[in-house]
């Protein structure tokens, strides 16, 4: 595509926030600043995802309906800094039907000077430096496919000279987040502008704030001061509008407070800024007119809460293993593997989030292995796996713990990275057949109550009277002679008989058996074949 209208615009923004929203906690761990200003992968997620339901039939009308819309969910430091840039980007395409890449390079180029504008203190090696850096390097590209490839480029080399420029960076060993953001939202925009489809994850509603009352006590001192953001709508009773000169306020602004960020957007006056007084700000500030939304927190909290998460990552291993078992045999022989945590759980005993979130925690690793082993439990991992932020979770779809337990015995954490080692899990346990015998508690069908049934996946292929007859069939119905280990745990109800053993193998002379005590409920053996 050589030119890009009001459909294509709005892909591109729809893009970056794809993108970024795939990576956003990632971004959100390099913010390593000493008092936290909010989380900048959220920030600026919230902010360019306020304005994709942005509606137009012209690009002038959709990029100006993209710039209100990130105007007002624009949060934090980060995420007023990128609502600047596509309000400069409207601005650039104010009068242009459809942009070509000249046409854009421009714009791209009132963004870059919009973004400088609002800051009262623009810093190098920061979002500002990587998008200016793009921007220039990718000016007098032939069209526009070239035009993203020399930007991302540029950034991604801008990106990684951050810590160069900031010595808080150099120090932490990572580069600048907001940048890492932004060039996330570049790449995700060039794959828009490829075709590829892009879904928006929607937001949320948010939690009711927690905050914890022992951070600041009645002898704390208000070290770090106070996060104040609002929009303030000016008023023609208070001021002239085709005269006012903003200035006046952001100067005020800038001698009573500090990390200021200022804009005004037609009546609208954007603020943020640091203050141990956001009483005398705001007082000041509604002189000129009325507000429509007010953030004020307590940077205190927000710096112990920031503490904590660092005395939690503090020595933390690269790989953990969470997994989910009942009886005391099969916990054992789950931690023999490596389980660093074993929740116990299983067929009518589903643990909830919490015991899940509580064995994140106790793991104390980047990156956490979860093995469900119960397909009624698999959504409960996955759900505690959303909810966590502390750690990279990966819930291994493993529906039995049969499953659970090959693909845990093939574990290599050598493999590669996390996503390598994740897809090897997943297919090792999609090569294990898992068995269950137990005990009819009702008629049905064929079956009558008190004998013992053979169960795969959800459908009966034995019975017999006795579970070790059951147990027999049940390796018949599932072709144990095709395969090289048959491993049997026993449960609470069953023997370890060597006569269970002696069966199998004169039954399936070229399979190795394994006959171990799993103490697990309800299941008198678990058959695994493998």
């Amino acid at each position: 595509m050589d030119r890009i209208d009001a459909n294509l615009y709005l892909n591109l923004v729809r893009g970056g926030a794809a993108r970024l929203g795939l990576h956003r906690q990632e971004i959100n761990d390099l913010n390593v600043f000493p008092i936290p200003d909010g989380d900048t992968g959220d920030n600026m997620y919230m902010t360019i995802q306020a304005g994709c339901t942005a509606a137009g039939s012209t690009l002038p009308e959709v990029a100006k309906a993209v710039s209100a819309g990130m105007l007002m969910g624009a949060r934090g430091n980060s995420g007023v800094i990128l609502s600047r840039m596509f309000a400069g980007l409207a601005k650039g395409l104010a009068d242009v039907r459809e942009a070509d890449v000249k046409a854009f390079s421009r714009a791209m180029q009132a963004g870059v000077e919009e973004s400088y504008h609002a800051v009262s203190e623009p810093v190098e090696g920061t979002i500002l430096t990587v998008f200016r850096e793009g921007v220039a390097a990718a000016a007098g590209s032939k069209d526009l496919d070239e035009y993203f490839d020399l930007l991302i480029s540029a950034m991604d080399l801008s990106l990684q000279h951050t810590p160069e420029l900031l010595d808080v960076l150099k120090k932490a060993g990572v580069v600048d987040s907001g940048g890492a953001g932004l060039l996330y939202i570049a790449e995700g925009m060039r794959a828009a502008l490829h075709g590829e489809a892009a879904e928006v994850l929607e937001e949320a509603a948010p939690a009711a704030q927690h905050v914890d009352l022992d951070a600041f006590t009645e002898d704390s001192v208000l070290e770090f001061g106070y996060c104040t953001e609002f929009l303030l709508r000016l008023q023609r009773s208070k001021v002239d509008l085709d005269t006012f000169d903003e200035t006046v306020i952001a100067d005020w602004l800038a001698a009573h407070g500090e990390s200021l960020v200022f804009f005004r957007d037609g009546s609208i006056i954007k603020v943020h800024v640091h203050t141990h007084t956001p009483g005398e700000i705001l007082n000041h500030c509604q002189q000129y007119g009325e507000f429509l939304t007010i953030k004020v927190e307590n940077m205190t909290l927000q710096h112990h809460e920031n503490h904590m998460d660092e005395r939690f990552k503090k020595g933390r291993k690269a790989f953990g293993v969470v997994a989910v078992a009942s009886g005391a045999g099969l916990v054992d022989t789950f931690k023999e593997l490596g389980a660093d945590e074993v929740i116990e759980g299983g067929q009518t005993m589903n643990p909830p989030v919490k015991r899940f979130i509580d064995a994140f925690d106790a793991v104390d690793a980047e990156t956490v292995f979860v093995f469900p082993n119960n397909g009624n439990i698999l959504l409960t991992a996955r759900q505690a796996a959303d909810i966590y932020d502390k750690a990279d979770i990966r819930v291994i779809p493993a529906k039995t713990l049969g499953e659970g337990y090959y693909a845990l015995a093939n574990l290599d954490t050598e493999a590669g990275d996390a996503d390598a080692i994740e897809a090897a899990l997943a297919e090792a346990a999609g090569e294990v057949a898992t068995g269950l015998v137990s005990r009819a508690i009702r008629d049905s069908g064929n079956v009558r109550e008190g004998e013992y049934v053979g169960i795969a996946g959800k459908e009966i292929l034995a019975a017999g009277p006795a579970p070790e007859e059951a147990l027999l069939a049940l390796a018949d119905a599932m072709d144990a002679g095709s395969r090289d280990v048959i491993l049997v745990f026993a449960g609470e109800g069953g023997t370890r008989s060597e006569k269970v053993r002696e069966a199998l193998e004169k039954r399936y002379p070229r399979a190795e058996v394994i006959l171990q005590t799993g103490g697990q409920p309800v299941y008198e053996y678990i058959l695994v074949l493998f």
